[in-house]
């Protein structure tokens, strides 16, 4: 599962958070993030308990986006007591993703 992150809760969910959390800035046209984007609700399920997961559309929330410079979609920060920690740009594989979530448990 991944949350519906939008410009009005991110600040709230984000980076209030105690947990870790991985964003990913995405787009509905976006072919690479249609790849990238069930890997993300994948790793929402698998480590509900330690971290939380979330969407962001940049299209309908561009404010965020612009917020912490993306240019380029998909793109996935994790953050780390409210501060972005990592950033992975482009479709990778799992395996990369959770690497890096496993290091800021």
């Amino acid at each position: 599962m991944a949350l519906e992150l939008t410009d009005a809760n991110f600040d709230e969910i984000v980076l209030k958070s105690d947990k870790p959390v991985i964003v990913d800035f995405w787009a509905v046209w976006c072919g690479p993030c249609r790849m990238v984007g069930p890997i993300v609700v994948e790793i929402g399920e698998d480590y509900k308990e330690q971290a939380i997961v979330g969407k962001l559309d940049v299209d309908n929330n561009p404010g965020i986006a612009q917020r912490f410079g993306i240019r380029n979609i998909p793109t996935i920060l994790f953050f780390k007591n409210g501060e972005v920690v990592d950033k992975q740009v482009g479709s990778v594989p799992k395996q990369v993703l959770v690497g890096k979530l496993e290091q800021l448990l």
